[in-house]
Parts: structure tokens; sequence; C-alpha cells
């Protein structure tokens, strides 16, 4: 299959951040106080079990942030042409899911439509019934009553294989920790069962298999039924639920990429000069504090989709015009969100400034911009990753707070908000569609969790008070 790679602005920022976060890591390594607290980070177990699911949610995004245009067929001689549909990874992985479709709505895991249709029956007239669906369950043809059999049976099957791949990942880390010390009276898997690691080994291990135990036979399942059921269109909600990780991991990251230089420049330049600096700087972050976020951030994004509307030439297809609303949606959260930090930097700062070897590098004519780059800001290294990753789950919360209201990405895009609003009016029907709501809010929730519990660990290895 040929194919044309291509870029867009989102996955520009997302593998520089990746980039960024290598080095990082790199240069952490080489410095002795953030490798303690790395360490006292890695030896955490709700730490490193809630890290192996945010790993697990950005293997997902990564995944999806590879995009591609399918080469249509021409004959010889013709100018080549692509798809309009730009594709990623994640979907040729998950082709079943997006292209199974329905006619609309369908329960997890049913083999017949959410709604009654008439059909024509020779002898009968007219009948009303459930028609059947076209992929969901179609293995069974007339067994339809041995669905709860089926289904059952695959778990069983699929949970098994699961296991043994967490047996082989068990194996893996035990023959690691027994390398690291091999002259030692107890076994790698020992070693990692009793928690005598410094990493810890333990909580990954365990989170690994219940994920493995729930993934594995997830999507052998997705492969036979609709296991979150169907929407209006008919898609498979486990596919939404997919492709809405890419969406809040961009918010939340890039969102911080774009705040975060302004935040700490602004900061630490306002609480080292003092004067009629910090006086500007403080009048700034206080009159934007004033304005209602939600009404900036609606007439920002407002003006930018006349933008985009008014410009079409600037689009080649559909998803290049969503992807540029998504990233004016980051700035316009970025600048509405740098406040917070500013201010907690500007206080920890003045504290900095007044200490004796600060004063003593002013004494001996060192000058603003060098005490500033290697006393300053290394002193404020800790409140900003702890601020980064505590400010994380509360983007992804604010991105479907603002779908939900209309006012987030584009209505084309799937996101965890554009599922929870389009669900708002299936609660409305009767019988009630609860399953899209459901799925969204139970992905969204385990991903803000596990956000919100590495934040907390985060806090705590990296608070100078408990080193």
């Amino acid at each position: 299959m040929q194919f044309q790679i291509v870029i867009l602005w989102s996955d520009v920022f997302i593998w520089l951040l990746v980039a960024f976060g290598l080095i990082f890591g790199f240069f952490a390594s080489r410095d002795d106080r953030l490798l303690v607290s790395w360490r006292r980070l890695g030896a955490n177990r709700i730490a490193m079990a809630s890290a192996t699911v945010l790993l697990a949610f950005i293997l997902i995004g990564l995944l999806d942030s590879l995009h591609y245009r399918v080469q249509l067929e021409s004959r010889p001689g013709q100018k080549v042409a692509y798809a309009v549909e730009v594709l990623s990874v994640l979907d040729a992985l998950a082709e079943p899911l997006r292209s199974r479709n329905e006619k609309t709505y369908s329960e997890p895991f049913a083999t017949r439509l959410y709604a009654k249709e008439t059909f024509d029956v020779p002898g009968k007239g007219s009948v009303r019934e459930y028609p059947r669906l076209k992929h969901g369950g179609k293995h069974l043809g007339e067994r339809e009553d041995e669905v709860a059999a089926d289904a059952g049976f695959t778990a069983f099957r699929a949970a098994g294989l699961g296991f043994v791949g967490w047996l082989m990942l068990v194996g893996i880390a035990s023959a690691v920790v027994g390398c690291t010390a091999p002259g030692a009276e107890t076994s790698g898997w020992q070693r990692i069962w009793r928690g005598e690691t410094v990493f810890a080994w333990n909580a990954v291990l365990v989170t690994l298999g219940l994920m493995l135990l729930f993934a594995v036979p997830l999507f052998w399942l997705a492969g036979q039924y609709h296991v979150f059921g169907t929407d209006k269109v008919g898609q498979d909600v486990l596919y939404q639920i997919l492709k809405s990780v890419r969406t809040g991991l961009i918010i939340g990251l890039v969102t911080t990429l774009v705040m975060l230089p302004v935040a700490v420049l602004l900061g630490i330049v306002a609480g080292y000069f003092r004067g009629w600096i910090d006086d500007v700087i403080q009048y700034i972050y206080t009159v934007l504090n004033s304005i209602p976020g939600v009404l900036l951030i609606a007439a920002a994004v407002l003006m930018m989709q006349v933008v985009i509307d008014t410009h079409p030439q600037w689009f080649s297809t559909a998803a290049e015009r969503a992807d540029l609303r998504l990233l004016a949606l980051c700035f316009i959260l970025g600048i509405t969100s740098w406040t917070g930090l500013c201010r907690l930097l500007r206080g920890e700062t003045l504290k900095l400034r007044e200490l004796e070897y600060i004063q003593a590098a002013q004494a001996f004519g060192v000058s603003s911009w060098r005490i500033i780059i290697r006393h300053i800001l290394p002193n404020l290294m800790h409140i900003v990753i702890i601020a980064l990753v505590m400010d994380f789950s509360g983007l992804v919360l604010a991105e479907a707070v603002l779908s939900y209201v209309g006012i987030g990405v584009d209505p084309t895009m799937t996101s965890f908000g554009t599922m929870i609003n389009n669900a708002r009016m299936e609660l409305g029907r009767e019988p009630v569609v609860w399953w899209s709501l459901a799925a969204a809010f139970s992905a969204m929730f385990i991903l803000v969790l596990a956000a919100n519990l590495f934040a907390d660990a985060v806090r705590d290895a990296f608070d100078p008070r408990a080193a």
C-alpha cells in the first residue's frame, strides 16, 4: 500500500514534547539532587502504578500522532492522487473497530439495533422488530441467545493469554533484577515480591497484570462484538475512546508547553527585579484573572473559528482544519492558565533573592541573568515539575467542559468532551442511551485519576522539606 506521510502541527508539538522529555531525563540523570528525587519517586508504589497507566495512554496517543494518506488507485500515466481522509497508525491497528459501522445505536454486546424498524414479511404484512446488526455477533448466526456464553468463554481464553504474557514480563523483570545483584542470596523474583528493590517493580508488574487481564479480553471481544456499543451513526464507541486519548493528551501537554515559558520568565523576573517590573507583571496577571475565563476562551475560540471559516484555502483536508482549532484552543488555554504558576514562582523568587549566597553573588558583581540561570532557576525546578503534573488533569477536564458547552475542539474531532456533549441529548430519549456517556466518563476518570495520583507522588518526591 502506497501512502503519503502527513505531519500535522499537533504531531510536531507532541513529538517535540517527547524529545524534550528524553533530553530532560538525560540531564536529570546527571544532577545528583534531581536524581535523588526521581529515585524517591521510582520507589513509590502508587506513583509507579499510576505511571504505568499513564504510559499506556501516552502510547495510544503517540500511535495516533503518526498520520498518513492512502494513495488512490490510478492508471499508468495519471497523476498520483491521495485519499482526502487522514489516517493514523492507530487507525490501521484498529481497522476492524473503525470500519465495522452499524446503522445507528446498539447496546454493548448486542446483536440487534436499539430501535425497531418496519419490515414487509410475506404472508404477515408489515412487522416491526429490532433489525440484526451487520457486524456485532455476526459469527453467532442464528444462535443469538448464546451471546453471554460465547463472550464469557472468549474472555476467559483471552484472559489466559494475557496471563501468559504477564508471566513472560515477570520473567524478564526477574532476570533484570537478578542481573543487577548477581551475588545476592535471594533471586530476582523473591526480591521483587518482597519489595527489596530500589524501583517499585512489584507495583508495575501488578498494574501490568491487571491491565493485560482487562485489555486482552476487551480487544479480543472487540473483533466480534461492539463491547461498548455504537453511537447515533453506528460508530464503535471503543474506537471513539481510543481516538479521544490523543486529544486529551494534546490539550494537557501542548497547553503546558505554551504556558510554561511565560509563567517561568515573568514569575522569576517579577520576583528578582521587583520595582516597576514587578508592578507591571502583577497588573497584567491581576487583570487577566479578573476576566471570567470561560468568556475569554469563548470569545477567542469564536474569533479563531471565523478566521478558519473565511480561509478554507489554508487546509487541504478536514483533519488539518480540526487540528488548527485544537492548537488554537491549546494556546488560548495556555494564555489564560499561566498566572497561577507565575504567581507561585514570583513568591518563591522573592524568598530566594534574600538568601546569603544570592546576596554574596550580587556583591561580587555577578550579573543578574547569570544569578537567575545558575542559582534561582534550579531552585525553582521542583515547583515547576509539581505544577506541570498537577495542571495536566485540570486541563483535560477543562477540555471536556468547554466541548460540553460547544466552544471546545472541532465537532469533527473526537474527544472526551464531544462524546459527553453528544451523550447529553441521548440521555433525554426513551429508552436511554447510556453507554456512550459511561464509556467516555470511565476512560477520562481513569486518565485523570492516574494523573492526580502521579502528581501527588511527584509533589512528595520533589518537596525539599521531605528530603
